[in-house]
């Protein structure tokens, strides 16, 4: 049964004699979590989880508790065991949380209550900080700079041989499963049941020392050995087809296994098959027809010419800031769109949410064209810093050596660094959950850590000062 909260307790009256308190930004962030609309989002989504979960059931933990300690698990960049141990152990955290007297919930619990939270309400909950922080004279919303990023996923590096043995592994898992599931019933019946897993590995690492060692005046081995590890690839998927037949029940440990196995089957094909294109064809493969991984597909290959890394591999990420520190929206793009596409969508969420457009808008070059210029303006932006690409007109370069301009530019640069922060502070450089909501969650739950501690602590600073 849903409950929304613990009968309210001071841990720090009871010992006295420790002298506990919160630090400044702490009390902030304390009273900010307090705001109903954060409450009742979270409590629409955790109220799914069953149909009858309201009203029926074994009490759970209390939205109150869940909603503070995943942010206090992103704000510390703390896993789910960690947010479990150190919570118990502090009665600072325990009283924050809303947690008292009572225990913990295990890092599993708080993993299923975290998943049942949406990607639009995270949307919906960015746009609720967002009023807070106006609410608290933190930003008017007076200025709008956009840039984009890329958060990795958790994924090793994507070739072919490492992507067609982690095909026959996990294939030969799922075999492994539907053995031990069916029991008496699985009868020896020749190949059916082999492991492969250990063939196809060698063959990888065969290849991968290969591409690394071998000189360059020698017949290169790899496309033999890449055959040999098709071979194997191919062995498997019809070992799978063959144990999908017999894994047939409507429920249950035989159901689960038949879904992984129509998940994964579809996607070693694919990989088969650029494999093939690539090695056999000599055919390059276009970057949004690739399989990158058996276990987050949604990944993509993002070439933004970066000399350090001029390849990555996760998703595109946009962000909105506004003055006062603030990132007002967010957007996780699939593929690798170009940053002109989002500017008109920032100017049209800015309007909504602060009922004004933005004095000014900025971004780089990457932001530019002439429809957004225009449209910008269209829509009520005084001062729109887009900087053009390329060889500029005499006129044009007038226009981009005005002081206001320069300046705009100057400010845009700031948004460089919130990205760092978020990066390395907010864990926006690699996402650690799975699958393509996960990489929304992820993303969601750091930017509105980031934008509730900047609040707290803006709000600290001018009560010190």
């Amino acid at each position: 049964m849903i409950r929304d909260r613990y009968d309210p307790m001071q841990l720090f009256e009871l010992v006295p004699q420790l002298q506990l308190r919160f630090e400044p930004e702490l009390a902030e962030l304390d009273r900010l979590l307090d705001d109903d609309g954060l409450f009742q989002q979270v409590k629409a989504d955790l109220a799914r989880r069953r149909p009858k979960s309201p009203v029926t059931g074994r009490p759970g933990t209390p939205v109150e508790v869940v909603l503070r300690l995943l942010v206090i698990k992103h704000l510390y960049g703390w896993s789910y065991e960690q947010t479990e141990q150190f919570v118990n152990d502090s009665l600072v955290l325990r009283q924050f949380c809303r947690l008292y007297l009572a225990p913990a919930p295990a890092d599993t619990t708080l993993l299923r209550w975290a998943n049942l939270i949406q990607p639009d309400t995270l949307h919906r909950l960015l746009d609720r900080v967002t009023e807070l922080a106006r609410a608290q004279r933190v930003t008017r919303g007076r200025k709008l700079r956009t840039d984009s990023t890329v958060v990795e996923t958790p994924i090793h590096h994507p070739s072919d041989s490492t992507l067609l043995a982690d095909g026959v592994r996990v294939l030969s898992r799922l075999v492994r499963r539907a053995k031990a599931s069916l029991g008496a019933a699985a009868a020896p019946a020749g190949g059916l049941w082999r492991d492969r897993t250990r063939s196809a590995k060698r063959l990888a690492h065969r290849i991968g020392e290969v591409a690394a060692h071998a000189p360059p005046q020698r017949a290169d081995p790899r496309p033999a050995l890449y055959q040999q590890l098709l071979a194997v690839a191919r062995a498997s998927l019809r070992q799978a087809a063959q144990v999908r037949e017999r894994v047939a029940a409507p429920a249950g440990a035989a159901a689960r296994l038949g879904a992984a196995l129509d998940r994964f089957t579809p996607l070693v094909e694919r990989v088969i098959e650029q494999t093939m294109r690539r090695v056999q064809g000599g055919e390059r493969v276009p970057a949004g027809a690739k399989v990158l991984s058996l276990f987050e597909p949604h990944t993509a290959v993002l070439r933004r010419g970066k000399v350090r890394q001029p390849t990555e591999f996760g998703r595109k990420l946009v962000l909105d800031e506004v003055d006062g520190g603030l990132v007002s929206r967010y957007a996780v793009l699939p593929g690798n769109p170009p940053d002109a596409a989002s500017v008109l969508p920032s100017v049209a969420h800015h309007c909504v949410q602060f009922g004004h457009p933005p004095a000014l808008l900025t971004g780089d070059r990457g932001t530019y064209s002439p429809d957004n210029e225009a449209a910008a303006r269209a829509a009520g932006v005084r001062r729109v810093a887009l900087p053009q690409p390329g060889a500029t007109t005499p006129a044009r370069r007038a226009h981009e050596r005005q002081r206001w301009f320069r300046r705009a530019r100057r400010w845009r640069s700031g948004i460089e660094g919130r990205i760092s922060v978020l990066r390395r502070g907010f864990g926006l450089a690699r996402c650690r959950y799975h699958g393509e909501a996960g990489m929304e969650r992820w993303v969601g739950w750091a930017l509105i850590t980031h934008n509730l501690r900047t609040i707290s602590r803006t709000v600290a600073e001018r009560r010190a000062a």
